[in-house]
């Protein structure tokens, strides 16, 4: 895609940032409160990009159509992971290599920084997002699993 830009966050995007984040819905638990749903979404986006770990946006034509936060992450084994906390592109623009190459740029820092893996979590039933990532060469690490009580 010729026009797009990949470059890092400024506190100009904000808004448009903040806009993106109801895509990150996508895939829950159906049995998960909607609302508080929307609401854990925006501040995860909102601590992105108030905090001091790396944000990357996608702009087409001018427009934010999508963003990468990215960070490091223990693993309980104690390896240190570059982790990809949120992930999202515009539902407009989708499917048009723009999440392949803001996760290039996650890559690319996580590398950089002399990590062996870059990890992240998506929703189990977000089926699209998780064959994205196998296509990206990601392989499905855990599980959780959960029961309604009685």
């Amino acid at each position: 895609m010729p026009d797009l830009v990949i470059r890092p966050y400024r506190a100009a995007d904000a808004d448009a940032v903040l806009a993106l984040a109801p895509r990150l819905t996508e895939g829950v638990a159906p049995w998960r409160d909607p609302a508080a749903v929307r609401e854990a979404v925006r501040g995860w986006v909102a601590d992105a990009i108030d905090g001091a770990e790396p944000v990357w946006v996608a702009v087409l034509a001018g427009r934010v159509v999508g963003f990468v936060h990215a960070g490091e992450r223990r693993h309980f084994t104690g390896e240190a992971d570059g982790y990809v906390g949120e992930l999202v592109v515009a539902a407009d623009a989708a499917r048009s290599g723009i999440g392949r190459a803001l996760m290039e740029a996650a890559h690319r820092w996580a590398a950089g920084r002399g990590l062996r893996r870059l990890t992240l979590e998506t929703g189990a039933a977000n089926a699209t997002a998780r064959a994205f990532y196998r296509s990206l060469g990601y392989q499905e690490e855990d599980v959780r699993l959960s029961r309604p009580l009685d």
